[in-house]
């Protein structure tokens, strides 16, 4: 390709340092919000573990472990956009523009991760109104 049609310098994989530093931060919150709540089910209901609260633990669980590989592909992303702009420092501009394509998609990567873990969210709230609507049929209670 033409060295006019597309450039390649330090700004444009600088540019994704607060896009990646924004998400890790996002993702980091998730994580500590739903280690607090697996912490509350298991203190709340360690005598009494209902099926409900067991699909809970289950659904946290799985949730976890997507954030813990959203975390590890924006680490990686941001790990290959710094050695990008090391490679582009060293006048290795082909071998930056790899690398800096390999810290888009591991970033793509991470974002489709965020999105199942998101999807799967909704299951949780679910799984609490199932159990509520269950409740309320016991009682013979109307849910509107």
């Amino acid at each position: 390709m033409c060295p006019l049609t597309r450039s390649m310098n330090l700004t444009t994989p600088a540019l994704l340092f607060p896009a990646i530093s924004l998400l890790l931060l996002a993702y980091t919150n998730r994580f500590i919000v739903l280690a607090q709540l697996i912490r509350h089910l298991h203190s709340q209901n360690q005598e009494n573990l209902t099926d409900v609260v067991i699909r809970q633990i289950a659904n946290l669980g799985l949730r976890i472990t997507l954030i813990r590989r959203m975390q590890a592909m924006g680490v990686l992303s941001f790990l290959f956009c710094a050695l990008s702009m090391f490679l582009i420092f060293v006048d290795m501009l082909r071998s930056a523009e790899y690398v800096f394509g390999a810290s888009i998609f591991l970033l793509v990567i991470s974002l489709i991760f965020s999105l199942y873990e998101i999807l799967i969210s909704t299951k949780a709230i679910e799984i609490e109104l199932e159990d509520i609507q269950n409740h309320a049929k016991r009682q013979g209670s109307r849910l509107p």
